[in-house]
């Protein structure tokens, strides 16, 4: 870890604020990359607020948005990151098969037709840097407008995360061994 991240005693005020704000949250926990952003509080408070939007109130289950998540952890090779949300993927009823395919940087097979376009979006996002026109309209077919603006929004939030991630070397908690190579 190349940040000391501050126990809640040694927070300045507008810390403390955006730190407690987040325990009251859905979470009830701070997350990970909020520790590192409380170094500029307006960031950690406006990120960790849109973070628990795409996280909870998104229009997707977990076993869903995850999919976008852990693209996203595995572009980045973000071992943080893959650890957290392959665990909420599996609690989300993510099946592992899915998870390894995406680990290795295999296509996954979906059984379920929106798992696939949130999948070929979310690589198409952080590979190809866009969408094509014929991926686009599946996508708002199968996902709708919102559908496609908020896989958007976990790309972009994660990439965000997965940097923070790694720039600063959050370890995983010990005992545990990252999955990526």
């Amino acid at each position: 870890m190349r940040l000391k991240l501050l126990s809640p005693g040694e927070m300045s005020p507008a810390q403390k604020e955006t730190y407690d704000e987040s325990i009251a949250g859905k979470r009830g926990a701070p997350p990970a990359p909020m520790m590192a952003w409380l170094n500029s509080p307006e960031m950690a408070r406006h990120a960790t607020r849109l973070g628990e939007v795409l996280r909870f109130d998104t229009m997707f289950p977990a076993k869903l948005s995850e999919i976008a998540i852990l693209v996203t952890a595995r572009h980045w090779t973000a071992h943080y990151e893959w650890y957290a949300h392959k665990r909420l993927a599996l609690k989300g009823g993510m099946d592992p098969g899915i998870i390894d395919d995406i680990r290795n940087r295999r296509t996954p097979t979906f059984d379920d037709p929106r798992g696939q376009v949130i999948y070929d979006v979310a690589k198409s996002l952080h590979e190809g840097h866009g969408v094509s026109q014929a991926l686009y309209d599946e996508a708002v077919k199968v996902l709708t407008v919102r559908g496609v603006t908020e896989i958007i929004g976990l790309c972009g939030y994660y990439t965000m995360v997965s940097m923070t991630l790694n720039t600063f070397e959050f370890e995983l908690p010990a005992g545990e061994t990252s999955e990526l190579a």
